[in-house]
């Protein structure tokens, strides 16, 4: 199954995310079908936190990706910025 989740990168104490489109029996960081996006949770001042490609993520819950947890609060609250 295809699934919608967050890959782990940055600095220890200094997390990045990258949305990531991977095959959900691959581990967390590894090998990626495509990146959708990022969130940086500890994003200061002008630092963009979040982005989305909404496109993107539409097409692939089409296809049948499920997102996780984090993942579709992140999509919802992406959304009314597109919007």
């Amino acid at each position: 199954m295809v699934s919608i989740r967050l890959a782990r990168g940055g600095a220890k104490k200094r997390p990045f995310y990258h949305v990531v489109v991977s095959d959900s029996r691959k581990p967390r960081d590894s090998g990626y079908i495509e990146r959708i996006g990022f969130y940086n949770p500890v994003a200061r001042g002008q630092e963009v936190r979040l982005s989305i490609n909404t496109e993107r993520a539409n097409y692939w819950l089409a296809q049948g990706a499920q997102p996780s947890d984090r993942v579709a609060k992140l999509m919802k609250e992406s959304a009314p910025a597109a919007a």
